[in-house]
């Protein structure tokens, strides 16, 4: 089998995937844009043969990557990148190479359009927010007669996007004609706002659209709020699947069609109940991404699960099914992302070392994705969410604050409002992932203790 991995050097962590693509007899080929001599030597050991290009951008430089390949090795078999910026790169290449394993350039819309995305939750019978199509011909009093129906505030985002990037919360009608006037020249969706935190459903599919490991992680706070205004960047992973999420969950992949995938599914929790939507608790639409979480997400869940996303992914790839079985404990897994220009009363150290047992990954997170996930990372492990909480006021403390402790203290039996149980204290894993080492790279998200009422 032969398999092209589009810019396997970024982020870091990506050479799991090629690692254990290698490790279950694929040929592994890799283009990118950085020196061969820059990547990681396990990397670098895990590809056959690495293609440089000046820019991924150029289509013309990566088909010549991908004749180059074919001629030496023969046809291709995959393409994947793994990476929300790049899925309509690998989608073209599939389609101008004829690789059946993902998605072609005519079928990339719904993954990639917040409006098609749309259709197709309602097709699962998931409640979405009401919208607004905002195309260069779209008035501003149009878009004030819908903020008249659905009510302030209205969130406007472009409709193909990535993250919360160039994502504004429009309070009143003097910020929807601001936003007009400096709107860029694409599409737009202007959405009803939605209290709620957000809930997700991550794992990976097989040809058929079995699921062969799904996990959840949850996000208090807005992840519009962390880019827009550098709230705490926080979330955790859940010890459990609640069972109203994998539903949904489920639900969405089949109306989706998917596939072949490593999926990442959003969706808000209601935190105030919504006429047209549903009570206090409820399930709401928000994005389907058909690739891992963003960040260091998936070493998240392999330490909260006791799991190794990377080999179940290559499993599907080269198998089309489980060859592994991870039964090991299962526990809460909290990133805190840390801003170099606020002061915070434990260094990232001192906040390690307090974890003790309970730290897993505390490192720097790469330049081009701290705008959002923070620039000092800070992964835990816990048996209960008193333990999370703590762990969270002890990362974000101001420097004149005494410190909270980082570790759960107490522990009692609770339920975490999801559907997943606490349990009784039990000694954390050791700091190493199963299968990646505890060094690996990759970002997340995150917000202080209390839950926010928004998302």
């Amino acid at each position: 089998m032969n398999f092209v991995f589009i810019s396997p050097n970024f982020p870091e962590a990506y050479r799991w995937f090629c690692i254990r693509l290698k490790e279950n007899g694929v040929i592994v080929l890799g283009v990118g844009d950085a020196p061969y001599d820059s990547l990681h030597p396990q990397l670098r050991d895990a590809l056959t043969e690495y293609y440089r290009v000046d820019s991924l951008e150029n289509y013309d430089q990566m088909i010549r990557a991908l004749g180059y390949f074919t001629g030496r090795y023969g046809k291709m078999d995959w393409v994947e990148s793994n990476n929300e910026y790049w899925l309509e790169l690998d989608a073209a290449l599939r389609t101008d190479f004829n690789i059946t394993t993902g998605l072609k350039s005519h079928e990339i819309g719904k993954y990639k359009r917040k409006s098609q995305m749309k259709q197709y939750y309602r097709q699962a019978g998931i409640p979405v927010a009401r919208w607004l199509c905002v195309t260069p011909e779209t008035t501003p009093e149009q878009a004030l007669a819908f903020a008249r129906e659905v009510g302030y505030p209205v969130v406007a985002k472009p409709d193909n996007g990535v993250g919360a990037a160039a994502t504004y919360k429009l309070r009143d009608e003097a910020e929807i004609r601001a936003f007009f006037a400096r709107r860029p020249e694409t599409d737009y969706l202007m959405e009803e706002y939605i209290a709620g935190e957000v809930t997700t459903y991550d794992g990976v599919c097989n040809s058929r659209g079995e699921v062969l490991f799904a996990a959840s992680h949850i996000t208090r706070n807005s992840i519009m709020d962390m880019v827009n205004e550098h709230v705490p960047t926080y979330y955790y992973v859940n010890k459990r699947v609640p069972a109203d999420v994998e539903k949904a969950g489920k639900a969405t992949l089949k109306a989706f069609g998917a596939s072949r995938r490593f999926f990442h599914l959003e969706f808000f929790r209601l935190t105030r109940g919504k006429k047209g939507l549903g009570r206090k608790g409820d399930i709401v639409a928000l994005e389907v991404n058909m690739r891992p979480a963003g960040g260091f997400t998936p070493d998240m869940l392999n330490f909260s699960q006791s799991a190794d996303v990377y080999q179940i992914w290559a499993d599907m790839v080269a198998f089309d099914e489980l060859r592994h079985s991870y039964n090991g404990p299962k526990r809460y897994c909290v990133y805190a992302g840390r801003r170099d220009e606020e002061d915070y009363r434990l260094s990232l150290p001192e906040l390690e070392k307090q974890c003790g047992e309970h730290a897993r990954l505390f490192t720097r997170m790469p330049d081009a994705l701290a705008g959002a996930m923070g620039n000092q990372v800070a992964i835990a492990c816990f048996d209960t969410l008193e333990g999370v909480e703590a762990f969270i006021q002890a990362a974000f403390a101001p420097a004149e604050e005494e410190p909270a402790q980082a570790g759960p203290g107490p522990e009692a039996a609770a339920q975490d409002g999801t559907g997943s149980e606490g349990a009784a204290p039990a000694p954390a894993e050791p700091a190493t992932a199963p299968g990646p080492a505890a060094g690996t790279e990759a970002p997340g998200s995150g917000a202080p203790a209390a839950p926010a009422d928004e998302a």
